[in-house]
């Protein structure tokens, strides 16, 4: 979900105007939308995934050049950091409670988000 919000702000700067406006007045419902999708999935599996960095020692082939300026290939250790996702233990009474309160916050904001969709399709006709 994180790099899809990334993303976003890339596509938006090669739209037109009006796929501009539409996805500026699209935003918040998306993120609410990928915020209920994540709860729901925490729900179904009965807890949530964090995501940790792990430092990974990995072994490599360096390129060091002797006293005469040849290239000489050596084994090497590099570091790589991943990120991983660890479960995380969740209250689902509090989970069901906070998709209850996202998703009548998703309805509230839906009909706003239509209104403004009509509004970005008159002001920047196609």
């Amino acid at each position: 979900m994180k790099r899809l919000l990334l993303v976003l702000p890339l596509l938006a700067a090669c739209a037109t105007p009006r796929e501009a406006c539409i996805s500026q007045a699209s935003q918040q419902l998306m993120t609410l939308d990928a915020l209920v999708i994540e709860t729901q999935d925490n729900i179904a599996r009965g807890y949530a995934l964090a995501t940790q960095q792990q430092v990974v020692p990995v072994q490599k082939t360096c390129t060091v050049r002797d006293s005469n300026g040849q290239p000489i290939f050596v084994p090497c250790n590099e570091v790589e950091v991943r990120d991983i996702q660890v479960p995380v233990a969740i209250d689902l009474n509090a989970e069901r409670a906070k998709l209850a309160s996202l998703q009548e916050r998703q309805r509230q904001m839906r009909g706003a988000v239509d209104a403004a969709v009509a509004s970005c399709i008159a002001t920047h006709p196609e």
